[in-house]
């Protein structure tokens, strides 16, 4: 994701019955009755996805939480708020919760500081790339030296995939390029130490940690906008986020 300070990185656009079935019918249902009415048929919270096993690991052998840094932006009332409207516009439920997210999506910042980027994020204003609010954020920054920053709580929305801002947590670089963050060794380590982390928290599958170039093609795409419906940006493309995942499973 480019924050809207930084204009370095591109914007892309790509032309039974019974009680236990109920039961089992009731588990796929939305948790809004009120998401379900405003959604169309092929989102995907309606529409059959692929089925996917993810191996629940005991507690002695999950992936140990990195260090990470509290560096919490503004996110008060004001911002809550936006972020429910902005759903309700993109999405069609007014909610800022970020509730039992299913992708993890890799960014850069197209910047060389930590500092300019959390200035960005911090600043509640409209974004200078779309001209909405609340502003562009990402959940979690990690800066050159491999330290890890939370900006924003997982709880959250963040604005920071169009079309994947509902159920993605995001994950930034500082960095001005992929080749270059991931040319960066302590980066990398912190980063996937992260990931991995975050997937054994969540339940989160290796094929939906993407790169942001790769948002136009996650079964979990949805945008109510028209014009915006084939908005990526050029970070991390596919042949960047196949190293990447290698890395994952090493």
């Amino acid at each position: 994701m480019v924050p809207p300070s930084f204009v370095a990185r591109s914007t892309v656009t790509v032309s039974a019955r019974g009680p236990k079935a109920s039961a089992r019918r009731s588990a796929r249902l939305p948790r809004s009755r009120a998401e379900a009415r405003l959604r169309g048929p092929n989102h995907p919270m309606r529409r059959p996805g692929p089925v996917q096993f993810v191996r629940l690991m005991p507690v002695a052998d999950a992936p140990p939480r990195p260090p990470i840094t509290q560096d919490p932006i503004v996110f008060d009332a004001r911002r809550i708020a936006q972020t429910r409207e902005y759903a309700g516009r993109h999405y069609g439920f007014k909610r800022a919760r970020l509730r039992d997210p299913k992708v993890i999506v890799i960014h850069y910042t197209a910047s060389s500081t930590y500092s300019s980027v959390f200035n960005t994020f911090n600043r509640n204003v409209a974004d200078v790339e779309l001209g909405e609010t609340p502003q562009v954020c990402s959940h979690y920054v990690i800066d050159p030296r491999g330290r890890i920053h939370q900006l924003v709580s997982l709880k959250w929305i963040c604005r920071h995939t169009v079309g994947l801002n509902y159920t993605a947590i995001g994950i930034e670089h500082v960095g001005t390029s992929a080749k270059q963050v991931l040319g960066n060794a302590r980066m990398m380590r912190a980063s996937t130490r992260l990931v991995r982390w975050l997937q054994g928290r969540q339940g989160i599958v290796l094929s939906n940690v993407i790169g942001h170039n790769e948002s136009l093609s996650s079964p979990y795409h949805a945008e109510r906008v028209a014009r915006l419906r084939r908005q990526t940006h050029s970070d991390f493309t596919r042949a960047q986020m196949r190293v990447y995942r290698a890395r994952l499973t090493r």
